[in-house]
């Protein structure tokens, strides 16, 4: 008898403010305390009629609260397949970028996490690109320290590009 896997296709968002911060979430998976903690940009499922920037448009609210972004295209995709709170996951994930004025983290709170994203999240940050490339911390997507500095440099790519990560494990 196979395992049962969750398929599903996901938007996410890297979030960019005028000072080219990025917005990362502090991760971590609530069943598996051994994995540690990891930074990830927003995301999560496609609800059905939704296309991939309304998707993304929604979960950046859901897990930030941040209303007032100019969500652009997709620039990456991806295929992921990870564990999280104990569930399969075997998804393909389109990545836009989008901009917005400097939030107050402090002044907005997520309007609509889920249990186990409640239970996963644990803080917020606005990220230089210097900050985060010299930071050892694990991050999601795994290849976003590879490719974030070309949307920070305002290089967006005419087709999207696939940043699926092929080696062993997700922070390896």
């Amino acid at each position: 008898m196979s395992e049962w896997v969750l398929r599903r296709t996901a938007a996410r968002v890297v979030l960019l403010d005028a000072d080219a911060h990025v917005l990362l979430l502090e991760a971590r998976d609530p069943a598996d305390a051994a994995k540690g903690h990891w930074w990830e940009i927003p995301g999560g499922g496609i609800d059905p009629g939704e296309d991939t920037a309304t998707a993304a448009r929604r979960e950046l609210l859901e897990e930030t609260g941040i209303t007032d972004a100019e969500i652009g295209p997709c620039v990456w995709t991806q295929h992921a397949r990870f564990t999280f709170a104990e569930w399969k996951f075997d998804q393909h994930e389109h990545v836009h970028v989008a901009w917005c004025d400097r939030i107050d983290l402090a002044s907005v709170q997520p309007a609509g996490l889920e249990a186990f994203e409640a239970m996963a999240f644990g803080g917020r940050r606005w990220w230089s690109i210097d900050a985060l490339m010299g930071s050892t911390d694990n991050v999601l997507p795994v290849r976003l320290r590879e490719f974030l500095p070309d949307l920070v440099a305002g290089r967006v790519p005419d087709a999207p590009i696939d940043i699926t990560h092929t080696g062993p494990g997700p922070f390896a």
